[in-house]
């Protein structure tokens, strides 16, 4: 539970000094209180990743020397714990300082509202990553479909309401994002988190992520292994195709390795062997990307065999 010992936001006026608590909590003067770190869970299906990386340690660093200069912020829980609202990175640079306690300011927040204030918080960040805006937006969508206010029947894409708007024309204006764009990046948490780590590592852009997206999880799974043997990624034209055949009950693993592994217009031409006759002659276990060095090594093995031959030959 919090401490009764507790600090002010900002420097007190002589009037709030001397002041009753009472008078304080009149006035609605916010409070900062020393919360213990293990009554503060994270907020439910956080969707910004908390990394121990070198900003993290230069966070530590601050800390260390000047404390929590901005409060994390949290509400109170059923149970009587606090979930944590804004701070996750602050909290765990906290923990790996070994602080037991968190400077917090405790806010009365519904559930919906803490996810869109939540959101909101961590878009500050210097550095998100699209699945983070990803399962942000889409959190914060929801939530906004189910605030007070909006209708029943709170479309997201065709009927307007509510000021005229929909719930994600709202939201794209919120965030600085075409409403296009809001729609892809929540199209992206339908991807696997196999290609999802894909977008974010950018080994493959937003468009073709998005077509993969409508392909059921079972084929994503399967493209991502040949993506992943082959060492190829979809381009925005190839996606289009592997979802139409999808789409059309006829995307095999066959065709994806056929149409993931065409030369692209920006990637120099490289020697393509099909068919029957030439694949018997390579390992089973070799991945296609490999099979023009292994025909180099195979000509060049070939060559000194025929230059030995003429050698002898002359020597007769």
């Amino acid at each position: 539970m919090a401490n009764e010992k507790s600090v002010e936001m900002r420097l007190p006026s002589l009037d709030e000094l001397f002041s009753s608590q009472e008078e304080r909590d009149d006035a609605k003067l916010k409070r900062i209180y020393e919360i213990p770190i293990d009554e503060i869970d994270p907020f439910p299906d956080h969707p910004f990743k908390v990394r121990d990386d070198e900003d993290m340690q230069n966070l530590v660093e601050s800390i260390r020397t000047q404390g929590v200069i901005t409060p994390c912020m949290v509400r109170k829980k059923d149970d009587g714990r606090y979930e944590l609202i804004s701070g996750h990175r602050r909290k765990r640079a906290c923990e790996l300082i070994g602080m037991d306690t968190l400077r917090c300011e405790i806010v009365e927040l519904s559930k919906d509202e803490a996810t869109i204030l939540m959101t909101e918080s961590n878009f500050q960040r210097t550095t998100i990553l699209p699945s983070e805006k990803a399962f942000a937006y889409k959190m914060r969508l929801e939530a906004m479909k189910r605030l007070p206010g909006r209708p029943a029947n709170n479309s997201a894409t065709v009927l307007q309401n509510f000021e005229g708007k929909t719930s994600r024309e709202l939201l794209s204006e919120q965030v600085g994002e075409s409403h296009e764009q809001v729609r892809k990046y929540i199209r992206l948490t339908e991807l696997i988190p196999e290609l999802l780590d894909m977008v974010d590592e950018g080994k493959i852009a937003l468009r073709p992520a998005v077509e993969l997206s409508y392909i059921p999880r079972l084929q994503q799974g399967q493209l991502w292994e040949i993506m992943d043997l082959e060492d190829c990624t979809p381009s925005h034209a190839q996606a289009i195709r592997l979802r139409r055949l999808s789409e059309e009950g006829v995307l095999t693993p066959e065709a994806m390795e056929r149409i993931v592994m065409e030369v692209k217009p920006n990637q120099k031409e490289r020697l393509v062997l099909r068919g029957e006759r030439f694949s018997k002659l390579f390992p089973p276990d070799l991945p296609m990307s490999k099979r023009e060095d292994y025909v180099a090594a195979a000509m060049e093995f070939y060559g000194r065999h025929r230059e030995k031959q003429r050698t002898r030959d002359d020597a007769r």
